[in-house]
């Protein structure tokens, strides 16, 4: 049997030598403010929006909907997501309410949450907006995609389209 040298010696951790390794690897991480937004992260909304967004997440209070906004800024323009989640006892009943905001054109999309709605999208001079409400058990959930660049390359009318439906899958699967 072949006796190893290291037997029966204890190892001592040598702070004076971990610790400036620790500080280093600490001061190379990348510092970002914390998304806590429960429904989607920053990386799915950019790539959602075409680029790098920044998000805000508030917290649901005295009635008022959890809502997380996710913005990208840039010399033309902006871009933005926002997804609203309020829990009502009569979700159904509230989704109805909601549906008949989305205007004439609104259609179902299926397959996302117990129901959804694709709501008209709006053009103005302050650019294009698409929308979509739904539900999954009892939150109401919105979300809206705009942006403010005009003629926009990036979010064009189908592709906001598009989005909307992506990002809402997004959120209803996070909500079941």
């Amino acid at each position: 049997m072949v006796s190893s040298p290291l037997r029966g010696r204890r190892f001592r951790l040598d702070w004076a030598v971990l610790l400036p390794v620790l500080c280093f690897w600490g001061a190379a991480a990348p510092v970002r403010a914390a998304n806590n937004c429960p429904w989607m992260t920053e990386a799915t909304a950019s790539s959602l929006l075409g680029g790098d967004a920044t998000g805000v997440y508030v917290a649901a209070a005295n009635g008022k909907a959890a809502a997380c906004t996710f913005t990208q800024r840039t010399a033309r323009g902006d871009r933005a997501l926002q997804v609203t989640v309020q829990v009502f006892p009569d979700a159904q009943a509230r989704l109805t309410q909601a549906e008949q905001t989305c205007g004439t054109d609104a259609a179902p999309l299926h397959a996302i949450g117990n129901e959804a709605i694709y709501c008209t999208g709006e053009k103005s001079r302050a650019g294009l907006s698409e929308r979509a409400v739904g539900r999954v058990r009892d939150q109401l959930f919105t979300v809206a995609i705009s942006t403010s660049i005009a003629d926009d390359a990036v979010l064009t009318h189908d592709v906001l389209k598009a989005r909307i439906y992506t990002a809402s899958e997004q959120v209803a699967g996070n909500l079941f």
